[in-house]
């Protein structure tokens, strides 16, 4: 049996095996580099995007764009996702990890594919955007180095089930999991499918790249893509979510207002959440009508609700836990009163409000079959997922490291000045970059050519001068973002070269098991309508508000654009 030892950290009280914590690191370490990677590139997409600049020639923009979004929706997130996989499971079940040697494994599968996949696109003849739909061919390693990232992941994700099997085995906790646990099993699994679905399609891919394969369906392959291209932002989802409820019980002590109601809701991630993968699919011909109603409204407002619901109970926890505290006083003191200054739970309430609010609004408008018609090929739907994977997830995993740095890295923060206002700076950013990018996009402008202009040709269209503006917007919205990103890679990197080192804790061969906790349930009542959280019901019934005006506009706009005679 392997022998390990468990370190308590005298900061926050986690128990840290040692195999679990280097992995961590590793994972941690590398997502980050590759966030910097993508950033750095995001910097030419933003300028050539900003029609009075538009820096980069073609052929290059579509290199560098190719790059970018691969290093950010897949091998940056992805990479980070591991490392929270690990946390849940080892740290906060405080048990050994299942078989060190084959994360280690897993992670080096990941590193390598992640690098091939940069080097085939850097190469030239690989400028095959994320999607990289068929006929259009990548070199061959560039296929090969996303099926090896994709199974070093799923060995990763068997690690961790494989961890969850330990401490069921060895006893370290009574009863359900944690509830963070419980999300994290939901992003492994939701991961497992999303995976398996690339591999199937991507493996034949790369047959066609080397000739071994004559063709592939495209329809087939978009289908089939879909399903691990947006899936991949499903992960993102249950990962996020566990760390908003992880965060508020880090910076509060919140209690979840119903562990049951919430673990009902990640259930129901598993077993609708994927299927919003078909509002890509839309205006595909090899679907039938039926199947695309089916799967992006009724079966996709179960996924939906789990949404709403855990936007309303992780603000209503932190409510509840504030008014515990004597924050009483009219509907929103213990709003006023959170700690503003706190970086981790500043930069999750940004998340949470922008995830909420312009991601999934807009996602549902897009989810709808008539609507999504409206702005499918328009630069409407990278404002969307900007909106999704960088205000929720990325601005998510960047609070979560100001609270790892020191208990997991064991650092003291550099600048903790910065990192109070980097939050504020990267996420409000982002908050207008969306804004204006779907405002471009609902006017129209193209998502998938360089020049929204089409500036030379002989069918040069020009467009209002709203639209000309709000592209440039979009551009100085980015290069704000890329700063506030910037500073994030400045304080982590920073911290783990230069930051004071801090007393690792007190070390152990064993494990201290989790004292048993039944499952909360809130039952105190505040103010005369006896809402356990009344500032939090207002807030949801704004949310509401917001989604029934934003959705009549769009119906109305498709009016305007399809009228009947």
């Amino acid at each position: 049996m392997t022998t390990t030892t468990y370190r308590t950290c005298p900061r926050s009280g986690l128990q840290f095996e040692a195999n679990a914590e280097k992995l961590m690191i590793a994972n941690a370490f590398i997502a980050v580099v590759f966030l910097l990677i993508g950033g750095v590139l995001a910097i030419g997409v933003a300028l050539t995007r900003w029609p009075a600049v538009h820096w980069l020639p073609a052929d290059t923009f579509y290199q560098v764009l190719t790059a970018h979004g691969i290093d950010m929706l897949i091998f940056w997130i992805i990479f980070f996702e591991i490392a929270v996989l690990y946390f849940a499971s080892s740290t906060l079940l405080r048990c050994r990890l299942a078989t060190p040697k084959i994360a280690w494994l897993a992670f080096w599968l990941m590193l390598v594919g992640a690098v091939t996949n940069n080097i085939a696109v850097l190469q030239g003849g690989s400028s095959v955007m994320m999607t990289s739909y068929v006929p259009m061919m990548a070199a061959p390693h560039f296929y090969l180095g996303l099926i090896l990232f994709a199974v070093g992941a799923l060995i990763a994700c068997f690690v961790f089930f494989g961890t969850l099997v330990v401490a069921k085995r060895d006893k370290t906790y009574q009863g359900s999991v944690p509830l963070v646990t419980f999300g994290a099993i939901t992003a492994a699994i939701i991961a497992v499918f999303t995976i398996a679905s690339g591999a199937i399609i991507l493996i034949p891919t790369f047959l066609m790249s080397v000739g071994i394969v004559k063709e592939v369906d495209a329809l087939v392959y978009r289908t089939i893509w879909w399903a691990f291209g947006h899936s991949s932002q499903q992960i993102n989802v249950a990962a996020h979510i566990s760390i908003w409820y992880a965060a508020a019980a880090i910076a509060f002590g919140a209690k979840p207002m119903s562990e049951r109601v919430s673990r009902t809701a990640f259930l129901l991630y598993i077993l609708f959440l994927q299927l919003a993968s078909a509002h890509h699919l839309l205006a595909d011909p090899g679907l039938s009508t039926s199947w695309k109603i089916v799967n992006t409204s009724y079966f996709m407002y179960f996924a939906v609700l789990a949404s709403m619901i855990h936007g309303l109970t992780i603000p209503g926890a932190i409510e509840v836990a504030q008014r515990q505290k004597g924050y009483n006083k009219g509907l929103f003191e213990w709003l006023r009163k959170a700690p503003w200054g706190n970086p981790t739970f500043s930069g999750v309430f940004i998340a949470i409000i922008g995830f909420g609010f312009l991601g999934g609004i807009s996602g549902v408008m897009m989810g709808t079959e008539q609507l999504n018609m409206i702005i499918h090929n328009t630069i409407y739907v990278p404002g969307h997922f900007h909106a999704t994977v960088v205000v929720g997830t990325t601005l998510t995993f960047m609070a979560l490291t100001y609270f790892l740095l020191p208990v997991l890295f064991k650092r003291e923060m550099i600048n903790p000045g910065m990192a109070k206002v980097q939050p504020y700076f990267f996420g409000l950013s982002m908050y207008f970059f969306c804004l204006v990018m779907m405002g471009a996009g609902t006017l129209g402008v193209s998502r998938r050519h360089w020049d929204m202009a089409f500036n030379g040709h002989a069918l040069a269209y020009e467009w209002p001068g709203a639209a000309y503006l709000m592209m440039g917007l979009v551009g100085i919205a980015g290069l704000a973002a890329i700063a506030g990103g910037a500073m994030y890679v400045y304080i982590t990197v920073g911290t783990l070269l230069w930051g004071k080192k801090l007393d690792n804790g007190a070390t152990s061969a064993k494990f201290t098991p989790i004292p048993p906790t039944a499952p909360t349930i809130v039952a105190q009542s505040y103010g005369s309508a006896g809402f356990a959280a009344p500032g939090t019901f207002v807030l949801a019934l704004v949310f509401l508000t917001a989604f029934v005006l934003y959705y009549f506009i769009n119906w109305k706009y498709l009016s305007n654009l399809w009228g009947l005679s």
